[in-house]
């Protein structure tokens, strides 16, 4: 992450822009205290949703492996 003032936000923006562009997360700070945080847009979730299913299909292939050696009774003892 980098921290930018914002003076020189202001007076770099377009070059900061295409910073974020490139994944960089700037927090901007003025007389030294953070107030805002510039990161790149969000896509419209289709690559996460991709991503998601194909996770999902190579666990579902991954035999099960660990003991259950405790009771649901014992996970919530106080």
């Amino acid at each position: 992450m980098k921290t930018i003032t914002a003076g020189d936000a202001n007076r770099h923006f377009s070059s900061m822009l295409r910073e974020v562009a490139s994944g960089e997360v700037v927090t901007v700070l003025s007389r030294g205290k953070p107030v805002a945080t510039i990161s790149p847009a969000r896509s419209d979730g289709r690559e996460r949703d991709s991503a998601k299913c194909h996770l999902l299909e190579r666990l579902r292939q991954q035999k099960a492996s660990g003991e259950r050696n405790w009771t649901r009774d014992e996970l919530y003892e106080g």
